[in-house]
Formats: C-alpha cells, structure tokens, sequence
C-alpha cells in the first residue's frame, strides 16, 4: 500500500491512523519493525510527514496475538466448502483487540473450524460490524475465497442491507446520502460527515414503516465506510435508537441490547451461483417494534 501526502499535516503514526485502518498502536509497531517507509527510507513515529512524501506500507506485517479457540455458539445461517455467512448477536465484539481478547467472533470461529484464512488477529474476516449491529457477517474457509469475498467487496459487487430504527418521523419515502465521512477531530470513537481527511460514502435507505416518533429503515450501504450507517443517519437528524455513541436522546440510556441497527441481507455471486441471505430480525428488535405499534394504534 502506498500513500501520497497532499500537505504538511502532522506526525506519521497519527496521519496513518486517520488514513489507513490501522490503529495508532499498530502503526508505532510496523514503523519499528521497518513495515512503514518514507520515500524508500525506515522512519520514526514522530515524524513528522510533509507534501509530497511517499509512504510504503508493507501489508505482510503480522501483529503477535494469543487469541486462543473458545466454544461459542455460532447462528450459522449459510456454509460450504469455501466461506460462511454468520449471524452475529448484537453485543459480540468481531476480533480481539483494546482489551477484548476473549468472547469475540474469531474465538468463537476458531473453536469451531481451523478452516479460516490466514490471518493471526483476524481468521476469516472479510468485513467487519460494530459491536452493538447485530446480523450477517462473511467469513472466509480459505485464503482464496477471501481473496474472492474482497474483491466483490471493492467492486461493490456485494449488496449489503440493513434495518435501522430511527428517532424521528423520516419525511421522505425513499433517500441517497451522498457524504464524505472522516473521524471526528475531538472523539477517535466517532465518525462524522466532513471534508477533512475523509472519504467518499454512499448509502441509499428506504422506509418501510413510520411510527409515532419513530421510523424503521432498510438502508443500502454503496460505500463501506467505518460507521457509515450510523453517521450518516446522524448527519440527517435521524440518530439510531439506542446508539451509545451517534445518538444523545435520554430514552436511549434505558436500552440494555445497544443500537437498533441489525444487517437483514447479502446478496453475492459466487463463479456458479447467486447467493441471497436473510437474517430475521432479533427478538429484542421486533418486541421493541410491537410496542411502537401499540403506542401508535
């Protein structure tokens, strides 16, 4: 991976932890280990970039973990030889990592199969949700279908929906929001609609139901940016229900099972097959929706 510096902006394991996917952490590491050069030159982690540098980062560089297999129940909704479709509850970390090395996704996965593509922190993981989104996750059996798994993704050849309950009575039926989103400058933990150091995001979303104060979304990721759905539905004054981080409504404080925001479906094409899959609702979720109903009836 290479990256261009456009401008003088600040030290590198900074700039590269905005930039990149890698944590700050990560990136002092890989800069200690040579994995990050500046202009074809190993630097420091207090260097400071400027215009015009060229910074190589050499993606073998693999992270010491002792992530260890657990027996943890899996909803397997889709398997074969090559990947797995998982549905995973809302309140399950995805890989081990800032303290949680135990109770994640891959520990469950790695009880459950040595089947997983190469990687030491996170076997099989093709693409990632929060820890508080509940639904359908790819992993990849092999490093081949992760490779495969990826590239759809890319090409934005997965489609990728979700269901989101919303504060607020959504005016319109249908709706694109069209917005670059970058981490907030004053919380690591958020992600916010910006034109500084951010990327390109897309998501369609649709309403499927409007309740008293509420609505229920499905909406259709285009881009696959870090919190995009949650940002987004920020941005537009329609905050998730019960999101501990877009969403400051008092209500929000008395739900126990995290945001209201659940992946309902992937539709991929593998070499000789369409493959569509459909996660339900969470009991949770649907008995939150029936008390809306109530109040709205």
């Amino acid at each position: 991976m290479e990256v261009l510096v456009n401008k003088n902006l600040k030290r590198i394991d900074k700039f590269l932890s905005e930039e990149t996917e890698y944590s700050r952490s990560v990136v002092q590491k890989m800069i200690e280990s040579d994995f990050i050069v500046v202009n074809g030159f190993p630097t420091k982690a207090n260097y400071v970039v400027r215009e015009n540098d060229l910074i190589t980062i050499n993606e073998e560089y693999k992270e010491e973990t002792n992530v260890v297999a657990e027996v943890i129940p899996l909803d397997i909704i889709y398997e074969d030889d090559d990947l797995m479709v998982i549905n995973k509850p809302s309140g399950m970390v995805v890989h081990p990592g800032n303290g949680n090395n135990s109770g994640t996704l891959v520990n469950a996965l790695m009880g459950y199969t040595e089947e997983l593509s190469d990687d030491d922190l996170r076997p099989g993981i093709v693409h990632r949700i929060d820890k508080d989104t509940s639904g359908l996750m790819l992993v990849a059996k092999n490093n081949k279908a992760h490779k495969y798994l990826q590239d759809l993704l890319k090409n934005r050849k997965i489609t990728r929906k979700y269901l989101a309950l919303v504060h607020g009575v959504v005016k319109y039926d249908t709706g694109t929001i069209d917005a670059p989103i970058g981490r907030s400058s004053t919380d690591r933990k958020k992600y916010m609609v910006t034109n500084e150091n951010s990327k390109p995001a897309l998501t369609h979303f649709k309403v499927l139901k409007r309740y008293h104060k509420h609505t229920l979304l499905e909406c259709e990721l285009i881009t696959g940016r870090t919190h995009q759905i949650r940002a987004h539905l920020e941005y537009i004054a329609h905050p998730i229900v019960g999101d501990p981080v877009y969403s400051n409504r008092k209500s929000d404080k008395q739900i126990k099972n995290g945001q209201f925001l659940h992946a309902s479906t992937l539709e991929f094409k593998l070499p000789n097959e369409e493959i569509k899959i459909e996660a339900k609702l969470p009991t949770y979720f649907t008995d939150f929706l029936k008390t809306l109903e109530e109040y709205h009836e």
